[in-house]
C-alpha cells in the first residue's frame, strides 16, 4: 500500500513541477497588478486544466471521479472542502503561507475526506472548533491520506479518522501543536487519532505542547512511528505520547520523548492494548530512542507498557532517571 502511495507521490511531484510553470506562465501573460488580485478572487487552480476557484469546495468539485492537483496560493482562508471520490492533492502553491484558519464542513473538519486517496502539502490548519469537540484540520473517512510539511495547530484535533481497514497514512515532516482537548465532559480529542486503519506511518515529524489527551492515537493494525519528537514540556493535562490502544505491530524507532509536568496520566510514555487485544502486537519493535522527564520534573513513570502479552521486541532504548523500561500490566 505504501508504493501506491509513494507512486502517487512520485505523480504529484511531477504535478508540483506543472504547478511551478503554469504559474510562471501567468506571470509573464498577466500585468503584475492584476496577478494578486486575479489569485485574490479566485486563489484555486486545478493545475491539469488550468481553471481557477474561487471556492475550495468549486475545484474539488471539477475534479470529481478523476485525479487531480489544486494550487493554492499564498493566503489565510476561512473555507473548507468534502472530498466524496477522487484523488485530490492539495498543494500549497509556497509552502507555509497558505492557512485554512476556523472554518469547518460538515461540523467536522476544514478537509473532509472520503474519496480514493487524498494528499496535502505545505498547508497549515488553524483554530478549528466544533460543538462536539473534536474540531480537527482533517477528518479522514475513506481512502489513503498523505500529509507532508504540514503544521496543524491551536485546534481541537490536528487529524481524526473513522475506521478503513483496507486504507493507509503517511505523514512526513509535519507538526503538530497545542492540540487535545479532554474537558467538558466529552470524549476526548487528540493531536491525530487514527481508528481502525490498515496502517500508519509518521516520519520525521514533531509533536508538542498538547492540551489534553494522546499526542498519537491509533487503533491501526500495524504503525511506524520513526525520526520523530515528542516534546511533552509545556504540555497541558496530557496523557500518552503514542496510544496503541487495541494492539498494533511495526515499528517504533529513533524517536526523542520527554514527558512535562502538567500530566491528566504520566504513568507510561508508549502504551500498547491499553483498550483491548483487537490486533496483534507479535514483532512490534521498539529501539533506538531516547526518553526522559523534563528538568524539574520528579516522578517514577514506564517508558513501554503492554496489555497484550504479545511478543514484542524491545531493543535498546536511551532511558532517563525515574523512567522503568518496561511493564507488563
Amino acid at each position: 500500500m505504501l508504493k501506491q502511495i509513494e507512486s502517487r507521490m512520485s505523480r504529484h511531484h511531477a504535478l508540483r513541477v506543472q504547478l511551478m510553470l503554469l504559474g510562471a506562465a501567468m506571470l509573464l501573460a498577466i500585468p503584475a497588478g492584476a496577478v494578486f488580485a486575479q489569485s485574490q478572487l479566485a486563489p484555486y487552480t486545478v493545475v491539469e486544466t488550468g481553471q481557477r476557484f474561487a471556492s475550495l469546495q468549486e475545484a474539488v468539485n471539477a475534479i470529481g471521479d478523476r485525479s487531480g492537483t489544486i494550487g493554492i496560493a499564498p493566503g489565510a482562508y476561512r473555507d473548507c472542502a468534502v472530498q466524496t471520490t477522487g484523488d485530490v492533492a492539495y498543494l500549497a502553491q509556497v509552502p507555509g503561507r497558505v492557512a485554512f484558519d476556523g472554518a469547518v464542513c460538515e461540523g467536522k473538519a476544514a478537509l473532509v475526506m472520503r474519496g480514493r486517496s487524498m494528499r496535502v502539502e505545505g498547508i497549515t490548519f488553524q483554530n478549528l472548533r466544533v460543538p462536539d469537540g473534536n474540531g480537527a484540520g482533517i477528518r479522514l473517512e475513506h481512502g489513503d491520506l498523505v500529509v507532508r510539511q504540514a503544521w496543524f495547530k491551536d485546534s481541537e484535533e490536528g487529524i481524526l479518522s473513522a475506521d478503513d481497514p483496507t486504507g493507509s497514512v503517511l505523514i512526513d515532516q509535519s507538526t503538530f501543536t497545542r492540540l487535545g482537548r479532554c474537558d467538558r465532559g466529552l470524549s476526548c480529542a487528540h493531536s491525530v487519532y487514527f481508528a481502525d486503519y490498515g496502517s500508519v506511518t509518521i516520519r520525521r515529524s514533531r509533536f508538542e505542547q498538547g492540551r489534553g489527551g494522546h499526542y498519537v492515537k491509533t487503533r491501526a493494525a500495524r504503525v511506524e512511528v520513526v525520526d520523530s519528537s515528542f516534546d511533552d514540556s509545556k504540555g497541558r493535562t496530557t496523557n500518552y505520547m503514542i496510544d496503541l490502544s487495541t494492539g498494533s505491530t511495526g515499528l517504533i524507532a529513533g524517536n526523542w520523548f520527554v514527558q512535562g509536568q502538567d500530566k491528566e496520566n504520566y504513568s507510561a510514555f508508549i502504551a500498547n492494548g491499553a483498550e483491548g487485544h483487537a490486533h496483534s502486537a507479535n514483532g512490534l519493535t521498539i529501539a533506538d530512542n531516547v526518553a526522559r522527564l523534563a528538568p524539574g520534573v520528579d516522578r517514577n513513570t514506564v517508558f513501554f507498557a503492554d496489555w497484550t502479552g504479545d511478543k514484542v521486541k524491545l531493543g535498546q532504548n536511551t532511558i532517563g532517571a525515574g523512567l522503568k523500561p518496561f511493564e507488563k500490566r
